[in-house]
């Protein structure tokens, strides 16, 4: 009976097995076996293409691409100032949430939810046109301050992006550490104000501690999405393609080496190192922020 219950637990795993088998295993595998392999052209171009087995030669370009190497080092400096900024904004909206009454505090997620329900891309379009010089309201309120701002310069495009990014990601990160703050025992909180606690000593020593597990889960998701960031940079490129160029992030040079350079195997090489990449970039995050068992 108990082996019954087990096979029919395991059962209910079925869908996400198949899925993440033919969702992610499969795409993975093809990509490495593509990437064993290079075309050349023969008769200066003008004959028909012969695939060769190249082995790890794609890989050996792609560690010494300096263009994408270049892209990842500047994707990761972006990240050490954006993913912080937005996980405190989070976590202070949270305890926000937190001190309020369970009727408020639904009606005040919803709205800090709202960006998070709005496509990536959509966000991107509407932020663009805020940003716009012509048609935005921002410029003509920088004007009015005295600021002589520019959200597409070299200087600003980061910054820009940035906003964009925690625009839109507070809200989901707010509501996984919002979560993991109910969960906190409500008697800790008595106990430390009858011991003469303050407010903010009890978030600081009380409940931030307890929501560590969420801030690693939301800083671990981040990383991830930070990495593979293309929507916002590609759609800032049609706008000003002299300050984000087409190997301005790792996800550009992929794709610019699949559907431009028509370089499959070189692109499918480069899109293997970028998932060790954030492979190597997760465990490392993880080992270092989460709390070991004693």
């Amino acid at each position: 009976m108990i082996r019954s219950q087990r096979w029919k637990g395991a059962a209910f795993t079925v869908p996400f097995q198949l899925g993440f088998v033919f969702l992610y295993l499969l795409p993975i595998g093809y990509a490495f076996y593509e990437s064993l392999f290079l075309e050349k052209q023969s008769g200066l171009g003008l004959g028909g293409a012969t695939r060769e087995f190249a082995g790890f030669d794609n890989y050996q370009q792609g560690l010494t691409d300096s263009a994408f190497m270049g892209s990842i080092l500047r994707v990761v400096l972006f990240a050490c100032v954006q993913i912080p900024f937005m996980l405190l904004v989070s976590l202070v909206l949270a305890l926000f949430l937190d001190t309020l009454t369970s009727r408020v505090a639904s009606r005040f997620r919803i709205v800090l939810l709202v960006p998070y329900m709005i496509p990536g891309v959509v966000a991107a379009l509407v932020w663009i046109n805020l940003y716009s010089p012509e048609v935005g309201p921002l410029t003509p309120i920088g004007d009015f301050f005295g600021f002589d701002w520019n959200f597409f310069a070299p200087s600003m495009v980061w910054p820009s992006i940035g906003n964009l990014l925690t625009w839109h990601g507070i809200g989901y990160n707010m509501v996984i550490i919002y979560s993991a703050l109910q969960g906190v025992p409500r008697e800790l909180f008595e106990a430390a104000r009858l011991d003469g606690a303050s407010e903010s000593r009890i978030a600081l020593s009380v409940k931030i501690p307890f929501v560590r597990g969420a801030l690693v889960l939301t800083g671990l998701l981040s990383i991830i999405q930070m990495l593979q960031i293309f929507n916002e940079p590609a759609l800032f490129r049609n706008i000003a393609p002299e300050t984000v160029d087409d190997s301005f992030t790792p996800i550009m040079i992929i794709y610019n080496q699949a559907f431009n350079a028509a370089n499959y195997h070189y692109a499918a090489a480069l899109s293997v190192l970028l998932a060790l990449i954030l492979g190597i970039a997760s465990f490392l995050f993880y080992r270092l922020t989460s709390k070991e068992a004693d």
